[in-house]
């Protein structure tokens, strides 16, 4: 299976902030649109960065109530790693466990293209899984 599958069936919508945004209104896009991570961009095309519940939640620990006046750009991970949609969903998981990464942009020739989450991965993974072991139950009784 591939990252690709993933995205066709959530669907290739992503939800992005852009820089400049404050934190409060982040952390409201967070809660209307019920995730723990958005891509920071100016376009909704090229990504700047990453930030999720987390990273306020580090910055909300040193700067107080304050954070929600910050700009995103001062919160976010520049340093994003990202996929594509031809790796494979064990390169992915591989990827995200040990990097411990929980979002990851999917990205084609240098533009965003959709997100996946270590839910998405999971859940895709037990998919398989259940369908080898119907396949396998199919086979033994047949």
């Amino acid at each position: 299976m591939r990252i690709e599958d993933i995205v066709r069936s959530k669907g290739a919508g992503v939800i992005t902030v852009e820089p400049t945004a404050t934190v409060e209104e982040l952390v409201a896009l967070l809660g209307e649109h019920r995730i723990g991570a958005v891509v920071v961009s100016s376009d909704g095309v090229h990504v700047a960065g990453i930030v999720s519940e987390r990273d306020v939640v580090r910055k909300l620990g040193s700067l107080g109530a304050s954070v929600l006046a910050v700009p995103v750009s001062e919160i976010m991970t520049t340093s994003v790693h990202t996929c594509t949609p031809n790796d494979t969903l064990e390169e992915t998981a591989h990827t995200m466990t040990y990097q411990r990464i929980r979002h990851l942009p999917v990205v084609v020739d240098g533009e965003l293209r959709g997100v996946i989450s270590i839910g998405d991965v999971v859940k895709h993974r037990i998919d398989q899984l259940l369908d080898e072991r119907n396949h396998l139950l199919g086979y033994l009784h047949a």
